[in-house]
């Protein structure tokens, strides 16, 4: 019985990880995504980026990702173009 309830919980704990992606709004995605951008000095320029992201310690219009940051960055645009996004466009 041990058992099948820690199998239970932890099947439970990956479902709940992989919900929020499932669930994100188009908002949710451009958000996470730029977060991203913003954490790799990023320097915004449109009026959304601008006023959602603090610009004082930006430093350049092409930053560098690790390759996991990478990898979600294209993860995150394969859900926008899937779900026809419009945010900040």
């Amino acid at each position: 019985m041990r058992l099948l309830t820690t199998v239970t919980l932890a099947s439970l704990s990956l479902l709940t990880l992989a919900a929020p992606a499932m669930a994100s709004s188009c908002y949710d995605l451009w958000y996470e995504r730029n977060s991203i951008f913003n954490d790799n000095g990023y320097c915004f320029k449109t009026r959304l980026g601008r006023s959602t992201f603090d610009n004082s310690d930006c430093y350049t219009s092409y930053p560098s990702f690790s390759a996991w940051e990478q990898d979600r960055v294209d993860w995150i645009l394969r859900q926008e173009r899937k779900r026809h996004c419009k945010v900040n466009r």
